[in-house]
């Protein structure tokens, strides 16, 4: 760790230096950028300038390119992120990683300070340690011989996804851990940590988000854990996220009595832990850390929401054990969720993209926890007549589990004359179409005419497993819609390429490519057309049993419920909403538009004999004899199923050039491999025969 003083910066000139001096100079510079990050994202007390310290990140570069021999893997320069993935590997975790029991109010927090105290034949207090609770993404991270390893999700608990790639970006995490001289580190360390984004690049990335268009994230939990499940680690990396740890699952090579050890110890490997960590001797000290904690966790950098109490011997944590999915030495105490009062404006009712109406409370602007709130749902007609509230109401509003805005009931004032009792609107706000109930919720029948509905009902008709209209995205259908050029889905077909290149950002190429894939889908299989109308309850499977069965859109225009219900695998929830949409004139109006736009529905393949009955198939590689989805659509053609990940249900991959890792895994689990060819000579010959 003496590199700061004793490195010179003058470089030589990278063609004049020999691989011996090489691989010298990258082995330096790794090991001084580890302990400058270390300084900066860790410690917060940074020794180098800015300037100096790209200085020595683009030297190591340099030498990395020059010299690829020497680049590791645990390299600071791997922090920029890798190629995209397919998707992410499963893990099984070294020990299950377990969830924490909470207590909810006091007495239950004594109840656990109670029981560690008959358990543990101790003559003194036990010593506690307690630690802020974090609101993220829980994650395992394992090191060999100080080396970064891989990293994964908590997932169940038992097997969490692999997300390596995307760990490696965070700055404050090192792919080294440091030691000081004359220490060991350990030959195998598993930790748990946990993801988050400071509250700061929270504000400073939604507001990028609205900017442009898109949906805010709705709380830095969210933020952090979708984006760490993205599949390509160089968009991970443009990211503000952090890292704390707090636990160690396994380590081998050394060994700590005490919980508070291991904590001291993180920061000396270059692990970041959270400076609010403490001791406590009893659980009056307990109680008045959360109590300052909570006074303080608005000024606080990142969301927590409550504390964690541990039992700090280690000896007791074995002696304890663990239930099915909680350790019995440790528990989360929450805080309660934050709380004000303001005026309910009025209740107004919003129709979602499935057509569910749901009443919104609109709320004079309060400040909830540093989140200024203006609107609150208020789930269904059941709730708001349960709490009795109407416009003009003082209402105490909190965001449930910190994030959702929520109402929590009425403030009595006694003597104020209140407004008219809330009831549910009979018919859409939107298209005027009846409502009808089902349960505590109430629909719109509107379906593709409905305006509310619009946005999704286009996007999910251009969807991959729908009509496959390649390009059709949500920014392009919301700027089609926001200038009103199409009011349903037929409207597509009506667009021109001069149409097309009037919208932002968009040029006589892309206006074409666009023009050319909406008209290409106008020949759809009967299941993915009718998948695409985006019918209540009609999932891909649905809609390829009901295309099987009907064979044609008149003939199923024309079923009623029973023969519907007759059906294998139909429902008479299923049915009943099948009979609704093909009843409404407007939806008859828009699929009767389509098909004079020039739709022309192909029926299934009949009398098939459904060679791959029972069996499931994974394709991987590149393939060249038909796409994946000609593959997969197929396999279900012929009775079989078509997944994305091999396992041992898995009976047939079909392995194109260059296959992944799907094809170790194969032979591995012993599973049939066959090539594009065999699989087309199956298909030809009508049957599979026993090799």
């Amino acid at each position: 760790m003496n590199f700061k003083k004793n490195f010179n910066t003058e470089f030589k000139d990278i063609s004049k230096i020999s691989k011996d001096e090489a691989e010298k100079e990258a082995e330096a510079l790794r090991e001084g950028i580890n302990y400058h990050n270390y300084l900066y994202y860790v410690k917060n007390q940074p020794e180098i300038s800015d300037a100096l310290y790209d200085k020595l990140f683009h030297r190591l570069q340099e030498i990395e390119r020059a010299f690829p021999e020497f680049r590791t893997n645990s390299s600071p320069t791997q922090k920029v992120g890798a190629p995209p993935v397919d998707e992410h590997k499963k893990v099984k975790h070294i020990v299950p990683i377990l969830s924490l029991n909470a207590a909810l109010d006091e007495e239950e927090a004594r109840d656990f300070d109670e029981f560690i105290k008959k358990n543990i034949d101790e003559e003194k207090e036990p010593l506690y340690v307690v630690e802020p609770k974090f609101d993220g993404l829980s994650v395992e991270v394992v090191y060999r011989e100080g080396v970064f390893n891989y990293g994964a999700t908590r997932g169940d608990g038992s097997v969490g996804q692999d997300i390596s790639e995307n760990l490696k970006t965070i700055r404050s995490l090192n792919l080294q851990l440091l030691k000081e001289e004359g220490e060991e580190i350990p030959h195998f360390l598993a930790l748990r940590g946990e993801v988050f984004m400071p509250k700061k690049g929270f504000y400073k990335i939604n507001k990028e988000r609205i900017e442009r268009g898109e949906q805010p994230f709705a709380n830095p939990r969210n933020a952090a854990s979708g984006i760490m499940m993205q599949l390509d680690s160089k968009k991970v990396a443009e990211k503000p996220l952090d890292i704390m740890f707090y636990e160690i699952l396994k380590i081998e090579g050394t060994e700590f009595n005490s919980h508070w050890e291991e904590l001291k110890q993180f920061p000396k490997w270059g692990l970041k832990t959270d400076k609010n960590n403490k001791k406590c001797d009893s659980f009056e000290q307990v109680r008045s850390y959360r109590q300052e904690l909570s006074q303080r966790r608005d000024d606080l950098p990142y969301e927590i929401d409550g504390i964690v109490i541990k039992v700090n011997q280690k000896k007791i944590w074995d002696r304890l054990g663990t239930r099915q999915r909680s350790p019995r030495w440790a528990i989360a105490w929450k805080f309660p969720p934050k709380q004000e009062e303001t005026r309910l404006v009025d209740i107004v009712v919003q129709v979602g993209r499935t057509g569910m109406l749901t009443p919104v409370a609109l709320l004079q602007p309060v400040d909830v926890g540093g989140v200024t709130v203006s609107r609150a749902t208020l789930h269904n007609e059941d709730e708001v007549k349960r709490k009795d509230l109407r416009p003009g109401d003082k209402v105490r509003i909190a965001r449930a589990g910190d994030v959702i805005p929520e109402v929590v009931e009425r403030v009595e004032e006694p003597g104020k004359k209140r407004g008219k009792k809330f009831s549910m609107p009979r018919k859409c706000p939107v298209c005027g179409a009846e409502v009808f109930r089902e349960g505590a919720y109430y629909f719109c029948p509107g379906g593709l005419s409905c305006r509310a509905q619009l946005r999704e009902h286009i996007m999910h008709y251009g969807s991959r497993d729908a009509m496959d209209i390649h390009g059709l995205g949500k920014k392009i259908v919301q700027h089609l819609e926001e200038r009103d050029m199409v009011k349903d889905i037929a409207d597509l077909y009506r667009l021109t390429e001069k149409d097309l290149k009037n919208l932002p950002g968009f040029a006589e190429k892309s206006a074409s490519n666009l023009f050319n894939a909406i008209q290409k889908a106008k020949q759809p299989r009967l299941d993915k057309f009718l998948y695409a109308l985006g019918i209540r309850h009609v999932g891909q499977h649905v809609a390829r049993v009901l295309a099987q069965e009907f064979q044609s859109l008149e003939a199923l225009e024309k079923a009623d419920q029973k023969e519907l219900e007759e059906i294998h695998e139909i429902g008479s929830e299923i049915a009943q909403s099948v009979v609704k949409f093909f009843k409404r004139r407007e939806n008859l109006r828009v699929i009767q538009e389509l098909q004079e736009a020039g739709i022309e529905i192909k029926r299934l393949p009949t009398k098939q004999k459904k060679i791959f009955k029972n069996q499931t198939f994974v394709f991987t590689g590149e393939l060249e004899k038909f796409t994946r989805d000609e593959a997969k659509n197929l396999v279900e053609e012929l009775g079989g199923r078509a997944t994305s990940s091999v396992s041992k249900e898995t009976d047939y991959l079909v392995a194109g050039r260059n296959p992944g890792s799907k094809l170790q895994k194969a032979q591995k689990l012993n599973v049939k491999i066959i090539s594009q060819d065999e699989f087309m000579r199956i298909i030809k010959a009508g049957e599979i025969k026993e090799r």
